[in-house]
Parts: C-alpha cells; structure tokens; sequence
C-alpha cells in the first residue's frame, strides 16, 4: 500500500492509497469514473514526475496526466478535500452532489443475457487470477468477462475501487468502453462507489461474492443495471435486472 498523487495539467486531483502497478490504468479508470474523460483519445500524455525519495530516486508516486485538446478540465466537484482511502472511493469529494456523477454509457439499454451457471464460475476463475492475494491475503481483485465468461482481464489492490478502476482503465485503453454484453465481477461486498463506476462504463451486470448496500441497489435499479450478490458455489441473489440472467 503506497499513496498515489493524480494531478491534471500539473494540478494535484487527489491522492489514492492503492497497491503499486497498473497505475496508468488506474488514473484512466479514475477519471472515466469521475466522468472527466469518455475515451482514450482524451488523454494526451500519462507520467510519472516529481515524487522522489531522500536519496533523490522516484518514488513513482504521483502521475500527472495532460488531457487532449478541446478536453474539459475536472469540475471544481471531481477534487478530494484529503486522500482518499484504500476503504473508501469517494471520501473527500468537495460537495455531496458530486457523489452522483451522470454516466454517458447508460446501461439500461444492454439487452445482454447470462447464463446462471455461467455466473457460477466465474469467482473460481477470479480467485485462480489472484496471484498477490494468493501469496498475501491481503488484496481485493476485480475482474471483467464476456457474457459467455471468458476473462477479460483481471487486476488486483488494496482497495476495491482502485481494483475495478484499474480494470475500467485497462478497458478504456483496448478501447472497449462502453462496455456492452459483459459482466463486472468484485471479490467483496458491492457499495454505492462501484456501482456507479460500472455505470460510469455503461456495464450491464455487475457481481459480487458478498453483499451490496441498500444504495447500492438502488443506484442499481435507477441505472437499470444487474446487480448480483452472494455469488457463492451454485447459489447467488438478484437485487436488480434480473431479466438478464438465465
């Protein structure tokens, strides 16, 4: 666990603690998310500048991005008033209304369907892709897959919404955002910040293998999104859309 400092246009955005690797995905899943950039050509230049330790090495702990021209700067909203936690994905957003962020890749017009077995195995194939948390416990995972379950791509981190910002980062890059007729699947509990991330990528279903929060399932339903929960063995609840799940 490192902190990460996000700057735009060489002005500090907010500082992430997150787990080391896949950073300039996490900075393309971050600001996706926060509704700043809606794809790959948005962003002209991602780099690594100024954070070095004592002896004068960098530290690779704070990236700055330069969007493309004709790109809007972040809304005053989009900045943390402190870092945010590897707990927490929204702590520190300058105002309350910020907190509901509009998507442009609304899900609720993905007519995908899944099978149920199909849901059934994908925490299996997750977890076999958790190589860090394998070794250490200690790191949540999240993972992207068709409607038919082949893994996408998998990415790991201390915190959950740095996980699913980094497989949307990932995404955003192979130029795959909206992401229509796949499934979003989290290794813990599903709270309000991911769903709207999903939403922010125009994801149709997204599971989980523990429970969500009561707004989650609401920003669910309003989003008209799948949510899944308790995805465990042969079992799982459907909290929104299930017409979609077979």
């Amino acid at each position: 666990e490192e902190p990460l400092e996000v700057r735009v246009g060489g002005r500090a955005l907010a500082v992430t603690m997150r787990t080391p690797g896949s950073d300039v995905e996490l900075v393309h899943g971050f600001l996706l998310t926060e509704g700043v950039i809606g794809g790959r050509g948005d962003v002209a230049v991602a780099r690594y500048c100024d954070g070095v330790d004592e002896w004068g090495r960098n530290t690779y702990n704070v990236l700055d991005v330069t969007l493309a021209e004709g790109v809007a700067a972040p809304a005053p909203g989009v900045e943390r008033n402190f870092y945010t936690t590897s707990s927490c994905g929204v702590c520190g957003k300058a105002a309350l209304e910020a907190v509901r962020v509009k998507t442009r890749f609304s899900p609720a017009g993905d007519s995908v369907v899944v099978e149920a077995a199909t849901l059934a195995g994908l925490p299996g194939v997750l977890r076999e892709k958790q190589k860090v948390f394998g070794s250490t416990g200690g790191l949540h995972a999240a993972g992207l897959f068709t409607a038919d379950g082949d893994v996408l791509v998998v990415r790991e981190d201390v915190g959950r919404h740095n996980a699913v910002d980094k497989v949307l980062g990932w995404a955003l890059q192979q130029e795959l955002v909206p992401l229509r007729n796949t499934i979003l699947l989290v290794s813990g509990r599903v709270s309000f910040e991911l769903v709207q991330k999903a939403a922010m990528a125009g994801v149709p279903v997204l599971a989980a293998v523990s429970a969500p929060s009561s707004l989650a399932v609401e920003l669910a339903e309003e989003q008209g999104m799948t949510l899944v929960g308790f995805l465990r063995g042969d079992t799982m609840n459907l909290y929104s859309g299930d017409e979609r799940v077979r």
